[in-house]
Formats: C-alpha cells, structure tokens, sequence
C-alpha cells in the first residue's frame, strides 16, 4: 500500500494532470487574444480592443494559476525521481532550462508589457507584444515536448559511465516524437481556447447579455475550433502512424491487441479485456480501420502484445513489457471520441454562420457548446494518459525502467504525505480559479472600473464608440 515507486507515479499524475489543465488553456487563448487585437488594429473597432481586454483577463488568471502548479513539476524530478534525473539530467535539463531562460522569461517580459501598456505604447507595439507572448507560449511547450520526445524515444545522447550525456543537440530538437507530438499538443491547445470562448459566449447568449460582443467573440473563436479541431485529428493520425514504428507496443495495447492483427486490420471499437488471459473475450470491430490508421492504406499487419513481449524479452532481457491495456485502450478511445464530437460541433456551427443563422435563437446548440468547454481537457487529459501510461514499463523507453527511477532515500509515507498536502492545495487553488472565472463571466466585458462610470454599452451595433 506505501509502495513509493506506485505513490510517485501517482503523485506525478496528480500534480501533470492538474498542471495540464491550464498549459493549453493559456496557449490557446493567447492566441485568440492576439487575433481579436490584430482586428482592433486593422478594423478600429474599439468592441475588438474590448474583447482583447475581456478575454486577456481570463488568460491572466489561468496564466498565474498554471505558473503556481508547474513549479512542482521540475522540483519532482529531484524529489522523488532522483535517480532518473541522475541518469538522463545532462540530456532532459538542456531543453527544460532553454524553456525557463528563453521561453518562460519571454512570455513574462511581454505579458507585463501588454497588461501595463495599453494607454502607454502605440497600438502596433502593443499588438506586437501580445503575439510575442502568443509566440513564447507556443515555444515553451515545444522545449518541454522535446524534453518528453526523448523519453518516448531517445536520441542524441551516448551511455557515458552508467549516464546518459549529449551528444548531437540537433538530433534532440529534429526527434521525429517532437514533430508529431508537438502540432498534436499545440492545435489541441489552440482548440481549448477556442471551446472556452465558444462555451463562455454560448452561455452569456442564452443570457441574452452583451450579445453583439458575444457573438462576434463566438464566432472568432468558432473558426478557431473548426480549424484547430481538424488539424489536431489529422496530425494525430500521423502520430499513431510513427508509433507503429517507435512505439509497436503502445500501439497494440491502445488496440487491445495481443496476437497478430491479421491483413487487413480491424480497428477495435470495443473490448472486453481480460489481461490475466491476455485475451479479449469479446470484441466489436471495424474492418481495415486499423491498416489505414497504421498505413494510410487498407492492408497491413500490426503486431500484437504477446509476439512484442516475446521480441523485447529477448531484447532487453526477462520482464513483464506490457503496459497497462485497459488503461491504454479506453484513454486512447476517450481522446477520439472527445475530438470527434469537437469537430462536429464546429462543424454544425460553421454550417450555421454561413447560412447566417447563427443569430436565430439556437438554445439547444448553445447549450451543448456551453458544456462542450469540458471536452477538449477531457481529449487533453485522455491523450496525455495513453501516451505516458503506454510507454510502461519505461521511464525512458528502451533505456530506464520506472521502477529504477524512484529516489532510493524517499519513503512510501513521505509521498503519501506530500502527494494528499499537494492534492488538498491544487484543489484550493482550482476552486479560487474556478470562482475569479465565473466573478469576471458575470460581471461580463462592460463592468464598470475605475476609468467607466457607466454600465452601458459604449459601442454602437457596428462595434464603433459612440463618443
């Protein structure tokens, strides 16, 4: 039960999973943000300038929470991970410290300029300023992917006297993981900000309040989702592409797959695992899915878990190499069935707007858009679990197994303790967001401040001043 190596993983998954709740939260509507002030510049609009304002206030807060929960992240590594670190630091803190000394400092830099500059710097540098932001965000997350890209599948490094050193930085940031993972990552992200947009201005339209800001907010942010939607799918098709050649047995148990497919494959739908059998014992299938997923094609074989743990036996030596399948299979399925509903929810919306009924009362479409703010993190989080949980039993694949990675020194009960005094803390600190998120919905774009005595909306039905 005070197993430490179980507690840490755990204690990692907490404190990831929450963590990863803000992270494409914050790349995504950065973006948004950026475009809604380009438009302010371009248009001269003062409604998008007020939009910019609304929603970077939003951002703000998610930005500062997700600041809070990542510092834990790094400080794990040497907490209960030091051996890990021992082993591969030289490799995985290259990347993470560019992320702090370039990214992370590049996005602080710009967020204070934007927050305090509006009435300070001409509209062009503060525009600039925001994209610059937009920017960091983006190759933040690409430094911390390449950090994770190595442990999917390690290049670039040499075994010197029991560690892993660089030896080819190029070979780190061209990883072929990095390039799949990190559009799958940063379009999902973008589709995260746009769903909350979309969410947030589908609940304020149901309200009928401020309904020219909101829907001009919805429908930014509507083809935002649309295009974001799609591509995170169709990169994600080529993601689960290279996993058939790195990653053969995260593949097969994200199809609870344990013998040969056969040729063509079936994509399973559903399965009834049973993995003390290692059998399904029953199964629901689409012909050929699985030889296009894997190929592009509708012929191909794919591996099963009991040819591979065969092969990595005699590869790697004696061992148990199959990753949790229940686990793999059904995060894999939740990940899809969570995207598919985002692209056809953007796609009815996208029909609607170009039939110009977008306007008319569509109750039951903001209705599901109002909850559809939950299904990109539920896709995020889903993903996340398949690729972290299916590369088990391996810390770095092929290199480092989980079970050599926990710190030798820390015990069962100082994990459980530190892993229930984080939990209680990252719930207090989502409840404080959660409440500064509805405060700042409710009191909605036009809530008098200290510069506006007036509670009416000062744009007129083009988005001009009325001054």
């Amino acid at each position: 039960m005070l197993d430490p190596v179980m507690l840490g993983r755990l204690q990692f998954a907490v404190t990831t999973i929450f963590h990863f709740f803000f992270v494409p939260l914050s790349i995504g509507l950065v973006l948004l943000i950026a475009i809604m002030e380009t438009m302010y510049v371009v248009k001269g609009k003062e409604i998008y300038k007020k939009m910019a304002k609304f929603w970077g206030h939003l951002f703000l807060i998610n930005f500062a929470v997700g600041v809070v929960t990542g510092i834990l992240q790094e400080f794990q590594f040497g907490m209960n991970w030091s051996d890990y670190s021992r082993f591969v630091g030289d490799v995985f803190g290259a990347p993470l410290a560019v992320e702090a000394l370039f990214a992370f400092f590049m996005e602080s830099t710009f967020i204070g300029l934007w927050i305090f500059g509006w009435d300070r710097l001409s509209k062009k540098v503060h525009l600039l300023c925001i994209w610059l932001v937009a920017v960091g965000t983006t190759v933040s997350a690409f430094w911390i992917l390449a950090a994770n890209s190595f442990m999917q599948r390690p290049v670039g490094f040499e075994v010197v006297n029991g560690r892993a050193e660089m030896n080819d930085f190029f070979a780190l940031i061209s990883n072929g993981q990095l390039w799949v993972e990190f559009p799958h990552t940063v379009l999902g992200a973008f589709a995260t900000g746009a769903f909350l947009i979309t969410g947030v201005s589908a609940y304020k339209l149901l309200k009928k309040q401020d309904t020219e800001f909101f829907m001009k907010s919805f429908k930014i942010a509507l083809i935002v989702a649309l295009i974001s939607s799609f591509g995170t799918a169709l990169v994600g098709h080529s993601q689960a592409q290279y996993l058939v050649k790195t990653q053969p047995m995260k593949m097969a148990a994200s199809e609870g797959l344990w013998g040969k497919s056969g040729d063509p494959a079936p994509w399973t739908v559903y399965a009834h695992i049973d993995p003390e059998k290692k059998e399904n014992s029953f199964e629901i299938k689409i012909p050929y899915a699985l030889s296009f997923l894997s190929y592009s094609k509708f012929s191909g074989e794919v591996k099963g878990m009991n040819e591979l743990q065969a092969e990595y036996e005699q590869t790697y030596g004696p061992g148990n190499y199959i990753p949790p399948v229940r686990t793999t299979f059904w995060s894999f399925r939740i990940m899809v069935a969570a995207g598919s509903i985002m692209i056809l929810l953007s796609l009815y919306g996208a029909y609607l707007m170009a039939r110009k009924k977008l306007g008319n009362p569509n109750k039951k479409y903001y209705k599901m858009m109002l909850w559809a703010i939950s299904l990109p993190f539920i896709g995020n989080t889903a993903g996340w679990i398949m690729t972290e949980i299916g590369r088990q039993p391996w810390t770095v694949f092929g290199l480092m197994q989980t079970k050599d990675s926990i710190s030798p020194s820390v015990t069962g009960g100082q994990i459980l303790f530190s892993l229930i005094s984080f939990t209680l803390i990252y719930a207090v600190l989502g409840i404080i967001m959660v409440y500064l998120f509805v405060k700042s919905i409710k009191k909605g774009p036009y809530a008098k401040d200290d510069h506006d005595d007036s509670h009416a909306d000062p744009y007129d039905k083009e988005g001009y001043h009325v001054s």
